[in-house]
């Protein structure tokens, strides 16, 4: 029983001193004077701001990519006691003392270096030489571009990182397979691939190209496991239901990880909260939060409300109306109505306030007990300071002729009648019983007499109008689009009947008791869409370039120059390596073409596990550059130099590839190649 104590316990250990070396020289050349230059790199001042927003608890949207990077970035700057109290107003600024440069650097430079063995490590697995994995990794160290992105709090070298992690992964499993199918390490290294996706897309949202290359062969691969008549049919359902559990569950999973974290750490009102939905608002500590708190939950007759327009765009905005009129004729030539403008206006306003009205009572107060309005009740709509009631008639709008005008009726006496009942359409109503809920519900108001929806155009009207928001009538049957949604965001319960007062009513704040708070999945939901359709700057930059001047070189970027002596940082690459990759990619292309010609033909010109190999390196390594440098060509964004360097890492990888390929098969067997025979 006791017998193993009388032998010594002996612990062995593979070590490649290749991967060792590679390793250590990595780390020095990207963490050697990291905290150089002590001032603001161009893009640190985009990421800065964010990292301060985690510092400081503050919610923040940013249309670039999901928060996982961001986080990380957040994490060097905690982990360096980073208060936030930074301002990153200019590239070039220099930090104050309580900015911990060297630690908020750190990561990128992490990855930028661990990124070196693993361009060898990839090499190998595909079954490549050590010279020429030796090769691959000592091109990524001393690529100035790599290194140069890597030494900064830019986001790019962890991109690489994890792209690179998400194609090692794969070929450490795919070996294991061939060998021991569903062990401990067969199930690590699928697992860690299933990771390294998500956190690839959980960095930019363009990791998600390497996410569906992986994807793709593994499905290949998968389907060829199929065909396999050795295993049994347990099995391969075994094989297949692994395979998604890891490639697909596990990634789904961690991505919906990274927003709860994020959504967790940002609680707090911020500069960003005007973007999001007045539900998303009132979920934020502060800010919103502590106006809504208290309202009545059901909208009853004799409410005050605002009305917020759920599409936001140009800018979100309240329905408003005020004193002045539309002007009686317009620029054009042509009539209006004349009667009181509604516009919707961008800031808080006490203009904003509108009474919930029973067309059949006068009261403008809130009964006992009050009456909730529902789905489909008609209601009419006055306006809180001027008394008016909410109308339009069959009359063009200003600036948008083929909808209707929205005004608040003016009685002057002549053959136009007030048209000012409204339908209330709840279009996110679980049953046509659903009471019209204070933020919840969101609502589209129909026009009895024509039909027509309210609907925020988005056109500025003119200097009559004080460049407010042009708010018109527009016919349902037209389709439904977010801008004829409102919801109400600000509402209490009427209590005067008497003008005087209830404009002192409107005046005085709301009552604050209870918040409401979204759901994890709701929130989750409104922030990710808001992130993908948030219009980026489409503007140019002088540093901004295409993707066919990214390939030629014929582009840099001045990161930073120091105010009182020459010295400087610029985004250069190196001329020969980029050029080197760049052919390698087309000597790759050609042959690939060459030998399935040839193969078509019936002649193998390569052994079997040779020209596997040979697919399975084009697949990752000249697919990973096409899929992460050609969707570039159909993006509308202000793009720059640094975009390329996920796709030239993989060029990178395929240059040893390829130049091993033909001293191995091309040099030695020049005969084969050029004969033609069956």
């Amino acid at each position: 029983m006791l017998g193993f104590l009388k032998r010594p316990v002996v612990v062995t250990a593979d070590i490649n001193l290749n991967v060792v070396a590679l390793t250590a020289v990595g780390l020095l050349s990207r963490l050697w004077q990291l905290a150089y230059p002590r001032a603001v790199v161009f893009d640190e001042v985009y990421y800065g701001q964010y990292i301060s927003f985690y510092m400081k608890r503050i919610f923040f949207l940013d249309g670039s990519g999901p928060p996982f990077g961001h986080m990380l970035l957040a994490l060097g700057g905690y982990l360096g006691g980073f208060d936030g109290n930074f301002l990153w107003n200019r590239i070039g600024a220099e930090y104050s003392s309580n900015v911990p440069v060297w630690s908020l650097r750190l990561l990128p430079a992490l990855t930028g270096a661990l990124s070196v063995p693993m361009a060898y490590q990839i090499l190998l697995e595909l079954g490549f030489s050590h010279c020429a994995a030796m090769g691959a990794a000592l091109l990524m160290l001393i690529e100035n571009a790599l290194i140069t992105q890597s030494r900064l709090m830019l986001l790019e070298s962890v991109l690489i990182f994890f792209n690179l992690l998400a194609v090692l992964s794969y070929l450490k499993f795919s070996n294991s397979q061939k060998q021991r199918p569903f062990s401990l390490s067969w199930w690590f290294w699928l697992m860690l691939t299933g990771v390294a996706c998500s956190c690839a897309v959980g960095v930019k949202y363009v990791g998600v190209f390497t996410y569906l290359l992986v994807l793709a062969v593994a499905s290949v691969h998968a389907w060829h496991l199929i065909g396999d008549r050795t295993l049994s049919h347990v099995r391969v359902l075994c094989h297949l239901l692994a395979r998604a559990a890891a490639l697909l569950v596990v990634p789904a999973l961690m991505y919906l990880l990274f927003f709860y974290v994020h959504l967790i750490l940002v609680y707090r009102s911020g500069p960003h909260d005007q973007v999001m939905s007045s539900a998303f608002q009132a979920s934020l500590e502060g800010g919103l939060a502590r106006i809504t708190q208290g309202q009545p939950l059901e909208v009853a007759y004799g409410s005050q409300v605002t009305l917020k327009n759920v599409f936001g765009k140009p800018v979100p905005c309240w329905l408003h109306s005020h004193q002045s009129t539309y002007p009686m004729i317009y620029e054009n030539g042509r009539g209006s109505s004349h009667q009181q403008q509604v516009t919707c206006y961008p800031f808080k306003d006490v203009n904003n306030w509108w009474i919930v009205k029973d067309p059949g009572r006068h009261q403008l107060v809130v009964g006992s007990p009050p009456r909730p309005v529902r789905h489909g009740d008609v209601v009419q709509l006055v306006h809180g300071m001027t008394t008016r009631f909410l109308n339009t008639h069959d009359v063009a709008a200003p600036l948008s002729p083929h909808s209707q005008e929205v005004s608040c009726y003016v009685d002057y006496n002549i053959s136009m009648p007030s048209q000012n009942l409204w339908r209330l359409d709840i279009v996110n109503r679980e049953s046509d019983a659903d009471v019209w809920k204070t933020i919840l519900s969101e609502v589209r108001l129909v026009h009895v007499n024509t039909s027509v929806a309210l609907k925020l155009s988005g056109a500025h009207l003119p200097d009559w109008g004080f460049r407010q928001l042009e708010v018109v009538g527009e016919k349902v049957s037209r389709g439904y689009h977010e801008s004829m949604v409102w919801n109400v965001e600000e509402h209490r319960y009427g209590k005067s009947q008497e003008q005087k007062e209830r404009e002192l009513e409107l005046h005085s704040p709301a009552q604050m008791d209870v918040s409401r708070n979204l759901s994890f999945m709701a929130r989750f939901l409104e922030l990710q869409w808001r992130m993908l359709t948030v219009k980026s700057d489409g503007s140019e930059h002088k540093y901004s370039s295409s993707p066919l001047d990214w390939v030629t070189l014929d582009t840099s970027i001045a990161y930073w120059l120091h105010p009182r002596t020459s010295a400087q940082i610029h985004l250069l690459g190196n001329v020969v390596i980029w050029a080197s990759a760049s052919l390698a990619t087309v000597v790759y292309a050609l042959l690939f073409l060459w030998y399935l010609l040839r193969r078509r033909r019936s002649i193998r010109d390569l052994p079997e596990d040779s020209w596997l190999r040979w697919v399975l390196a084009g697949a990752l390594c000249a697919g990973g550059w096409a899929v992460n440098y050609l969707p570039f060509f159909m993006m509308e964004k202000t793009l720059f130099l640094y975009h390329y360097l996920p796709a030239l890492t993989f060029q990178i990888l395929l240059l040893p590839a390829v130049l091993q390929h033909i001293s191995d098969h091309l040099c030695r067997h020049q005969d084969s190649l050029c004969g033609w025979s069956p």
